[in-house]
C-alpha cells in the first residue's frame, strides 16, 4: 500500500505538470498569437498554486519519509521542465 504522502504528491504532481503543459502550449501561444492575453494570466495564476502546493506536498517526502536529498535536486527539475512531473510520476512514485 502506498503512502498517503506519495498519493496526495502524485495527484498534485500530475495536476501541476497538466497546468504548466497548458501554460506553455495553449495559453502562452494564446497571448502572443491570437492576441488575448488573459488567457495566461488566469492559466498562470493556477499554475503558480499548483507549484507552491507541488513544493508544499513534496516536503513530508524529504522529512517523513526520508527520501535521499539528491532527490530533491530530481523534484525541483521534475518542477520546471515540461514533462518532468510525469516521468518523476513514473520512475519514483509508482
Amino acid at each position: 500500500m502506498q503512502s498517503p504522502h506519495i498519493r496526495r504528491f502524485r495527484t498534485v504532481a500530475i495536476a501541476e505538470g497538466i497546468s504548466f503543459l497548458l501554460l506553455l502550449f495553449i495559453a502562452m501561444p494564446l497571448k502572443y498569437f491570437a492576441d488575448m492575453p488573459l488567457a495566461v494570466k488566469y492559466t498562470g495564476w493556477a499554475h503558480g498554486v499548483l507549484f507552491i502546493a507541488y513544493w508544499v506536498t513534496a516536503v513530508p517526502l524529504f522529512t517523513k519519509l526520508k527520501w535521499d536529498p539528491e532527490r530533491i535536486v530530481g523534484v525541483g527539475l521534475a518542477s520546471v521542465l515540461p514533462f518532468g512531473t510525469f516521468v518523476l510520476e513514473w520512475k519514483w512514485l509508482r
